[in-house]
């Protein structure tokens, strides 16, 4: 039999050659918006539209499932009918909205990430109201719908004579349909057992051409499945005697000993030289204040004349590397000092994301008021769970009065009134004579880019540009006014960003794409100097630490990076799928299906190569990841209140 010959057959037909007409036009509009980043050649623009196509088609055998099985068990007499066909005419039109309406999307979350649908698409769903909001803000939703239905309607229209040849076709017979089924069950298996999220992903090269061959709602629905990835199963390994070995040389520091007799086990004892000083500390967590936005950093524009004055104050580090792409990355990294493992980060494991012996805990035991302030809701990405379950109290939007609170956007309050509440904990602890560590996450830097008007000389919602500069505003407004109280002089204040505003590039891990400032200002505490040293974010917590002097019991996989004997730095980076080791020069890339590569001149002209478990730098990787890993899942991370050394703190 012809299979175009029958009714159900042709509608199907319809409908798969219309979604791959979007999907063809939504992939060469993203291709030819990056055709320098993509480097392509004949071979591999074939290559890409030829996996393109296989995903595709994987995930049309997917959705079309349930309307394929419907049409071909509905009765012949239901077909002859004017209102099944006007049914179908109906389906037919959403059925092209829902098209349009995801080739909208997938451009726009291009346009954000660089990337297609993925982890951050799923969480966007789960957190609705908050990107609902964000997303009215930031576009001209109810315009642009509009416009698709419009359209919709129109193709629909246009499509009448393919609908009513349709209509006047042959129905298939129950044996004719049985068939179908079969087959449609078999290539349905199939497709399951061949075609996964990692294909053809994780297969090194250029990562805009994986993106761009990549299917957005496959994608999609894959991360539903993936939102945590088995370290073991899924990335190379090495013998774990071996890892407890390097992870320790890793970790280990002339004034540290090991406590536990695990070899995985990196819980140890830190004997920071000196008296402890008892200075407060104020950790603001700025959301994607990326280096190269700094005018001390390069950039022309004059958007940080702040932060640019904060620099020559400060001690400052120009050679810090954030661990991810999201803010609960960089939340983990600096509140746990642990390297991303893979998925989703430690914050949104629901259920799994307490009891960790964490910065805020450390301050705790030393007796001061640990604090997370966040300018949102804490529910966003769990974060009251994790910081509530890890030694910390919140506050955050839900708990600031509407009458101090002066302007709002999808995310929150702006930066200025982030820091009101800032001051107003600071105060309230100093007049209780208690030290405080209030860790901040600000919201401001962040799309629809909107903050107060008539603080900057850029219009607010305008674009990144004026958010970069109203969080530097903000932060200058918060330093002047923090100079006029009591404690100031006695205060530690800490500003580094969550991550960059954008980490995508033509390689799975672009290293200069994860570069972030860190300032650590104490005028009369701390002399303003350059640290040079390449370090991570997992490295703020050892480091804070170890300038206040204070003794305590680590879990830390970061190192503090002011010692003068301390090891050569290093930087731990990745994304949802790929975890990446940066030794200053060249990098180590663990992806899924342990595959391993380096990019050596990373900074350069990272030349990609594939490697083995026995290179040096990949050894070192798999150390960091898999002991991550291991020791998250075995709960060798634990806070143990018990085990906290008895410091006595005192005036500095």
């Amino acid at each position: 039999m012809h299979p175009l010959k029958f009714a159900q057959t042709r509608f199907l037909a319809l409908i798969f050659l219309l979604w791959l007409g979007v999907f063809l036009l939504t992939r060469s509009l993203l291709l030819f918006s990056h055709l320098h980043e993509a480097q392509l050649g004949l071979g591999s623009t074939l290559t890409l539209y030829a996996g393109g196509l296989v995903y595709d088609l994987v995930f049309l055998l997917y959705a079309v499932a349930p309307m394929a099985l419907y049409l071909l068990l509905c009765p012949a007499r239901f077909w002859r009918s004017r209102w099944h066909q006007r049914v179908l005419n109906l389906v037919l039109t959403l059925s092209i909205f829902i098209m349009l309406f995801t080739a909208v999307a997938e451009w726009l979350f291009w346009d954000e990430f660089s990337v297609r649908f993925n982890f951050i698409a799923v969480d966007y769903l789960v957190y609705s109201d908050e990107v609902l909001n964000n997303i009215l803000e930031s576009y001209p939703v109810y315009p642009l719908l509009g416009v698709l239905a419009l359209t919709a309607i129109a193709m629909t229209l246009a499509l009448r004579g393919a609908m009513r040849s349709m209509a006047a076709a042959p129905v298939l017979a129950w044996r004719q349909r049985g068939t179908l089924v079969m087959g449609w069950a078999l290539l349905f298996g199939l497709s399951l057992a061949v075609v996964g999220q990692g294909f053809p992903r994780s297969s090194g090269g250029n990562a805009y051409q994986h993106e761009l061959a990549a299917n957005g709602p496959y994608q999609f629905f894959a991360a539903f499945r993936n939102n945590e990835l088995d370290y073991e199963q899924f990335y190379p390994v090495l013998p774990l005697q071996q890892v407890a070995s390097q992870l320790r040389d890793e970790v280990r520091e002339p004034n540290a000993h090991f406590v536990e007799s695990d070899p995985l086990s990196i819980r140890r004892q830190i004997d920071n030289p000196g008296q402890p000083r008892r200075l407060n500390v104020i950790l603001v967590t700025v959301e994607s204040l990326s280096a190269k936005y700094l005018g001390s950093e390069g950039d022309t524009r004059g958007l940080s004349p702040e932060l640019d004055a904060l620099r020559k104050q400060s001690l400052y580090f120009r050679n810090l590397y954030a661990t991810g792409t999201r803010t609960t990355r960089g939340l983990e990294a600096i509140t746990l000092s642990i390297p991303p493992t893979p998925g989703r980060s430690i914050v949104k494991r629901v259920g799994r994301e307490s009891g960790f012996a964490s910065l805020g805990q450390q301050f705790s035991a030393q007796g001061y008021d640990s604090v997370f302030m966040y300018g949102g809701r804490g529910y966003f990405d769990n974060m009251n769970a994790f910081f509530a379950g890890n030694g910390y109290r919140i506050v955050d939007q839900a708990s600031v009065p509407d009458d101090e609170v002066t302007f709002t956007n999808a995310w929150g309050m702006s930066d200025e009134d982030l820091y009101q509440q800032t001051l107003k904990v600071a105060d309230a602890d100093f007049a209780k004579g208690s030290p405080f560590f209030l860790q901040l996450m600000t919201t401001s830097n962040h799309r629809p880019y909107s903050y107060p008007e008539g603080r900057i000389d850029i219009p607010s919602g305008s674009g990144r540009e004026g958010a970069v500069k109203y969080t530097d505003y903000a932060i200058g407004q918060f330093l002047r006014a923090a100079r006029q109280k009591p404690w100031f002089a006695n205060t530690l204040f800490v500003f580094v960003a969550d991550h960059t505003a954008g980490s995508a590039g033509k390689e799975d891990l672009p290293v200069s794409n994860y570069h972030i400032p860190l300032f650590i200002y104490a005028p009369g505490v701390v002399q303003p100097a350059e640290v040079s040293t390449l370090a991570s974010q997992i490295d703020i917590a050892p480091t804070l630490l170890g300038l206040l002097n204070m003794d305590y019991t680590s879990t830390f996989f970061g190192r503090n990076v002011l010692r003068e004997d301390s090891a050569p730095g290093r930087a731990l980076i990745g994304n949802y799928q790929h975890l990446g080791l940066f030794d200053g020069d060249n990098l180590a890339i663990l992806s899924p299906r342990q595959l391993m590569r380096r990019h050596d001149d990373a900074l350069g002209h990272s030349r990609e190569m594939t490697a083995a478990q026995n290179d040096p730098l990949v050894a070192r990787s798999i150390a960091y990841y898999e002991g991550a890993s291991y020791d998250f899942g075995h709960a060798l991370l634990g806070w143990h209140a018990e085990a906290q050394p008895k410091t006595r703190v005192s005036q500095r």
